[in-house]
């Protein structure tokens, strides 16, 4: 990979870096930060009906469980920002052959060539 397409990986990295900080940031301001009661929107003193309580608590969990798969995401493009920089970006950790540009366009932070990834999604 030439110091140009580096250049252009890592520029795309980094933007989807910070557009999923962008995200997490948000969802935590939106939703994670309030109390039950403050999300739901009822400041009342009333106690809450069991219904809205459990949907409430669904709707908490989807967000944390959003954000922990997008902390997940911020892992491996930290670690694909680091391969770049030592040189080994676009190398297959498993078969050590280089991995299609167009996996990369679609997966920058991807560590699998197709053929290794599909005999990993295989074997779980």
């Amino acid at each position: 990979m030439n110091k140009n397409e580096s250049k252009e990986f890592k520029n795309k990295l980094v933007e989807l870096r910070e557009r999923i900080t962008d995200d997490i940031r948000n969802k935590g301001k939106d939703t994670l930060s309030k109390s039950q009661r403050e999300a739901s929107g009822d400041l009342s003193a009333y106690a809450f009906h069991m219904a809205d309580v459990a949907s409430d608590s669904f709707e908490r969990e989807m967000s944390w469980d959003r954000v922990s798969a997008e902390q997940k995401v911020l892992y491996h493009i930290d670690d694909a920002l680091k391969r770049i920089e030592s040189g080994s970006y676009g190398e297959c950790e498993t078969c050590k052959k280089k991995i299609k540009k167009e996996r990369l366009k679609a997966i920058p932070y991807a560590t699998l060539c197709r053929a290794c990834k599909q005999k990993h999604e295989e074997q779980r």
